[in-house]
C-alpha cells in the first residue's frame, strides 16, 4: 500500500466552503481521477483518507494537508495534475509527496495566519499589537456547545505584528495586515480570538468581517520563530538517484551485466 501527502489550498469564495463540502469534492475528484484508492473494511467502506488540522470555515488557506492510501503506487506529481484537472478552481492541490516518515499530525503543531483588516489605520492596529504583546493574558470568549467558553488567546500566539502599509491592496481606504504564528493548542486559538482579544485589550473593532488566510502550516521551531515545510522530512528520506542505483547494483546477483 502507497501513502501520498497532499498539501492544498481555499482559495477566493471556495474559503467559504466547509471541511465537510471539501471532503465531498475531493472524493468525486478522486473517483473521476479513476485513483486506485483503499477503503476501510466493514459495512460501509469509504475511501482511506486521513484529514489534518483543517482550517475554520470563511478563512482561506494556502496550507491545508491530507493522506491518502492507495492499492498500487503512483506518481504523486502526475497524480496530482490528474486531482487537479477534477477539483474546482481555488481548491488546488499544490504539493504531493510519497510518505516515507510517520507521524504528519505531529508536524503540524503551529500556523501562520494573515488578517486583512479594511477600514482599520495600520497605524491604530499597531498600537493594538503593541497592547496585546505586551499583555500577560487576554481572556476571550467563545461560544461552545456547552455554552460559553473563556480562555487565553495570548499563550498560544508566538508572534504578532503590523506589516507595512501594503501598496497592492485593494480599496482606496484604510487598510492594517497583521501577521500572527500561533500554537497549535487546547482549546484551540483561531484568528477570530486574536481579534476578539486585540478588541478587548485596545478597543480595535474593524467595520468589516476581517479576511483570514493561512498562508503556513507546520511544525514551530522555538529558536527561529518559523513555521517548517511538514512535507520536508518526506523529500528528505526519498531516495536519490545515485542511491537508487546503487541499491540495484549491491543488489544485482554476481555475474549480473557481464558480457
Amino acid at each position: 500500500m502507497q501513502r501520498i501527502r497532499l498539501r492544498y489550498t481555499k482559495r477566493g469564495r471556495l474559503r467559504f466552503t466547509s471541511h465537510r463540502d471539501f471532503q465531498r469534492a475531493f472524493e468525486r475528484a478522486l473517483r473521476r481521477s479513476e485513483v486506485p484508492m483503499a477503503y476501510s473494511a466493514g459495512f460501509t467502506p469509504h475511501p482511506k483518507v486521513s484529514y489534518a488540522n483543517a482550517a475554520p470555515t470563511g478563512t482561506g488557506s494556502e496550507a491545508e494537508f491530507l493522506e491518502i492510501a492507495l492499492t498500487e503506487a503512483r506518481d504523486p506529481s502526475l497524480l496530482r495534475e490528474l486531482l487537479n484537472d477534477s477539483l474546482p478552481d481555488g481548491l488546488d492541490i499544490t504539493d504531493a509527496v510519497e510518505a516515507r516518515t510517520s507521524g504528519l499530525a505531529d508536524r503540524l503543531t503551529a500556523s501562520v495566519w494573515e488578517m486583512r483588516l479594511d477600514g482599520v489605520d495600520p497605524d491604530e492596529a499597531r498600537r493594538a499589537v503593541d497592547a496585546f504583546n505586551a499583555a500577560g493574558t487576554v481572556e476571550v470568549q467563545r461560544k461552545a456547545k456547552n455554552g460559553i467558553r473563556t480562555f487565553d488567546a495570548r499563550a498560544a500566539v508566538a508572534d504578532l505584528r503590523a506589516l507595512d502599509h501594503s501598496a497592492d491592496r485593494p480599496g482606496d481606504g484604510p487598510c492594517a495586515i497583521l501577521r500572527l504564528v500561533v500554537r497549535h493548542v487546547t482549546p484551540a486559538v483561531r484568528p477570530d480570538d486574536v481579534l476578539s482579544g486585540l478588541r478587548a485589550v485596545a478597543d480595535l473593532a474593524p467595520p468589516v468581517p476581517a479576511a483570514v488566510t493561512r498562508l503556513a502550516q507546520g511544525l514551530f521551531d522555538e529558536e527561529s520563530g518559523t513555521v517548517t515545510d511538514p512535507l520536508a522530512p518526506d523529500r528528505e528520506a526519498a531516495p536519490t538517484a545515485h542511491n537508487a542505483v546503487a541499491a540495484a547494483v549491491a543488489t544485482a546477483p554476481e555475474g549480473a551485466g557481464s558480457a
